[in-house]
C-alpha cells in the first residue's frame, strides 16, 4: 500500500516539476535565447557564463520533459538540484526567502523536490521502471533477491523493547576428558575377636557378696604300712 502511495505523489511531483522546468527553460529561449541568457549570467557575476547559460537551459528545457515521462530520473533529478543550487549562490542566497523580492524561496523547494526524485526514484509509473525495473526484477528474482523499495516506501522497523530483548550466553567450553581413576584394591583386615563377656550386674538393692573361702585340707599321719596292726595311741612299742 505505501509503495502504491509513492508511486502516485512520484507522478504527480514528476509533473508538476516537469512542467515548472519546461516553462523556465522555454522563457531563457524565447527571450533572446542563449547569447541573452550569457549576458544575464554574466551581470550576475556566474562563472563561466556561457557554459553556465547553455547549461541551465538544456537541463532546465531538456529535463523537465525527461521529469514527466520518468525517464532517467535519478541523474536528471541530480542535474536540476545542481542548476538550483548555482541560481540560489549567484542570484537569490542575498535577497531573502519571499519570491516577491527575489528570495530562494522558489529555488529552494524545486532544488529540494528534484533532489528527494533522485534518491527515491520515479516509482513504478515511470519508463524507468518499464525499462529498467523489470529487468532488474527480474534479474532479482532469478538470484533470490528482494526487490528494490525506495526508503520512503520502507515499512518502519518495529522497535524492540529492552525487556523482551534476552542476553546472549556465551558458548560454554568444551568439555575435557578427565582421565580414569586408578582402581581401588582392598586391604587385608585383621580377625575380629569375639568381646569379653561382662560381669554379671547384681540387682538392684542388694550388696556384692564376697567369694566364700575354698577349704584347705591339712596333712594327716602317714598311713601305717601293710601287714602291720595299727597300736593304740599311749602305748609304746617294744624293744627289740
Amino acid at each position: 500500500m505505501r509503495r502504491l502511495l509513492y508511486d502516485l505523489a512520484a507522478l504527480i511531483a514528476r509533473i508538476v516539476l516537469g512542467v515548472i522546468f519546461i516553462a523556465h527553460g522555454w522563457q531563457k529561449l524565447s527571450d533572446g535565447g542563449l547569447d541573452a541568457t550569457t549576458a544575464g549570467f554574466t551581470s550576475m557575476g556566474v562563472p563561466m557564463a556561457r557554459v553556465a547559460a547553455a547549461f541551465s537551459i538544456a537541463v532546465e528545457f531538456g529535463g523537465g520533459i525527461l521529469l514527466i515521462l520518468g525517464l532517467l530520473t535519478p541523474l536528471v533529478g541530480l542535474l536540476l538540484a545542481v542548476d538550483m543550487l548555482g541560481a540560489f549562490i549567484f542570484s537569490h542566497m542575498r535577497k531573502g526567502v519571499f519570491v516577491s523580492e527575489g528570495g530562494f524561496e522558489l529555488v529552494g523547494a524545486l532544488g529540494s523536490a528534484v533532489l528527494l526524485l533522485a534518491a527515491g526514484g520515479a516509482g513504478r509509473i515511470s519508463l524507468d521502471h518499464l525499462i529498467f525495473g523489470r529487468r532488474r526484477d527480474r534479474r532479482r528474482e532469478s538470484e533470490n533477491i528482494p526487490a528494490y523499495v525506495p526508503p520512503i516506501a520502507a515499512e518502519p522497523l518495529r522497535r524492540i523493547s529492552p525487556a523482551t530483548e534476552q542476553p546472549q550466553q556465551p558458548p560454554a567450553p568444551p568439555a575435557t576428558e578427565q582421565p580414569p581413576a586408578p582402581p581401588v584394591t582392598e586391604q587385608p583386615q585383621p580377625p575380629q575377636q569375639p568381646p569379653a563377656a561382662a560381669p554379671p550386674v547384681p540387682p538392684t538393692g542388694e550388696r556384692p557378696r564376697p567369694p566364700a573361702p575354698q577349704a584347705t585340707e591339712r596333712p594327716g599321719p602317714p598311713a601305717p604300712p601293710p601287714g602291720s596292726r595299727p597300736e593304740p595311741p599311749g602305748t609304746e612299742p617294744p624293744p627289740r
